[in-house]
């Protein structure tokens, strides 16, 4: 097939397979700005918080960016170059570190001598309502390891949690008496970060007999505390882990499918039932969405116990990610990445073209592979891996769209084992038996208060950002 052919197939696909058409004309996307989703609802609603959605965003931008990919031109699988180490040590918030990128750090302190000021993270101030923002340049762009994470208001604002974050712990270092109080703090944020990565995030997503079977705690002779990781068989490496292209191209981009057209973002300042689209570029939009690349504004404040699930959320909150299914919401039919029509403007062919240059096997060759029997794919729909997991993942007789499916959680759950068992300075391989509840820089009790298993709300608490209404007012 030829490369206008195949670009025209994987839209053909897109438009008429994956984007919901809501109260449109047929034939018709309806504009992303257009539509205001309910914040549960029984048709597209799944029981994730739809703050996972931005993190499961998060976690890609850590462990995953190729800046020399393009989708015009075919790339060669073996060879593709991956600027982020395979591993969850959040390189995309410390960047390549204080020596090498000071300009992220904050190294004064006025209250300590010159020289002896630890470093912390340069936390920016927006001119709207003095909020609290990630550092910006003169040109208004983010000074972050990772451009990517700012990208969107919710993923910019966790990106702020973890700066945040990591200053709370290096003062509780420093009051601690620390030697290194930095070293200190990073250490106790990237463990915490992977728990949450494990039994939080993947938690939720992935099929719980999968993901119980994936790492396994055991007590070895002597009392000795080991973890195993019980699919070695589906993803194993000779020096280190690496990325493989089923997890990066195909099975990990279940997010997208977890995106809303539209937030209630805070009640101060946006209101109740009033609904922000997550981008809009439809002629005379007001640009009053939650596109990121800018300074926070206080209509897209992000109340955190509308997006998770905390001690003060109520009502129709926390609002829910979309199901995993193969239906993406209109906004990602308007990209405006390339020309009127151009299969860059829409996601969902996007994915589609670039699982087939990567030469990906089909799902149900994988689901075969893997012993499995294929879910049943209706006339005309792709066999492509990445429909295949969302098609999986929304079987009325499975997850029903509440999480992965066999294939997808196969493929998620060994590599997320993998990268945590493969990294020498993981916990599970420095102090195995380690939870957050013995960490001398955590504070069970007030951290986790919305969570005793210590998930994504304790990152929040730690930062110190708006959880609830009153807390909006206070800090804006």
């Amino acid at each position: 097939m030829a490369e206008g052919d195949l670009e025209t197939f994987c839209l053909g696909v897109a438009n008429t397979l994956m984007l919901e058409r809501m109260s449109s004309p047929p034939g018709d996307l309806v504009p992303p700005g257009d539509v205001d989703e309910p914040s549960t609802d029984s048709e597209f609603g799944s029981q994730i918080p739809a703050g996972y959605t931005y993190f499961g965003q998060l976690i890609d931008h850590d462990i995953t960016f190729d800046p020399a990919s393009d989708l015009q031109r075919r790339n060669d699988s073996n060879r593709l170059p991956n600027f982020r180490t395979p591993r969850l040590d959040l390189d995309c918030v410390y960047g390549r570190g204080p020596a090498d990128q000071p300009y992220l750090y904050d190294t004064e302190d006025p209250a300590m001598p010159a020289g002896d000021s630890p470093i912390r993270f340069l936390i920016g101030r927006s001119a709207d309502a003095n909020l609290r923002d990630l550092p910006r340049n003169g040109q208004r762009r983010a000074l972050i390891g990772d451009m990517r994470n700012d990208e969107n208001a919710v993923v910019c604002q966790l990106q702020l949690a973890f700066l945040l974050a990591h200053n709370t712990l290096v003062q509780r270092a420093l009051d601690n008496g620390e030697a290194e109080p930095f070293l200190a703090a990073q250490q106790t944020l990237r463990w915490l970060y992977q728990w949450i990565v494990w039994h939080d995030f993947l938690g939720r997503v992935v099929d719980t007999q999968i993901h119980d079977a994936a790492l396994t705690q055991t007590t070895a002779p002597g009392g000795r505390v080991v973890w195993e990781r019980g699919l070695k068989d589906l993803f194993d490496w000779k020096y280190q882990p690496f990325m493989p292209v089923e997890f990066s191209v195909a099975a990990y981009r279940f997010g997208h499918s977890m995106v809303r057209n539209s937030y209630q973002t805070n009640n101060p300042h946006r209101g109740f039932q009033v609904f922000a689209p997550i981008f809009d570029n439809t002629p005379g939009a007001s640009g009053d969405d939650l596109r990121g690349f800018r300074p926070l504004v206080k209509t897209n404040a992000i109340q955190w116990d509308w997006f998770l699930q905390m001690t003060t959320s109520a009502g129709p909150f926390p609002q829910h990610a979309r199901r995993i299914d193969t239906r993406l919401a209109n906004a990602l039919a308007f990209l405006h990445e390339g020309a009127p029509g151009s299969p860059m403007n829409v996601l969902a062919s996007r994915n589609l073209l670039r699982g087939i240059q990567f030469e990906l096997p089909s799902g149900p060759d994988v689901a075969r592979k893997l012993g499995l029997t294929p879910v049943a794919l209706g006339e005309g729909e792709p066999a492509a891996l990445w429909y295949y997991v969302l098609k999986e993942a929304a079987d009325p007789s499975g997850a029903a769209g509440q999480r992965l499916g066999p294939v997808g959680s196969f493929i998620v759950a060994a590599v997320f084992s993998g990268l945590l068992h493969g990294d020498p300075r993981s916990w599970l391989n420095v102090a195995p038996a380690w939870t957050p509840d013995q960490d001398p820089l955590l504070q069970p009790g007030t951290d986790n208060v919305d969570d005793p298993q210590w998930g994504l709300p304790a990152l929040i608490r730690l930062a110190g950002l708006p959880v609830d209404d009153g807390d909006v007012t206070a800090q804006s």
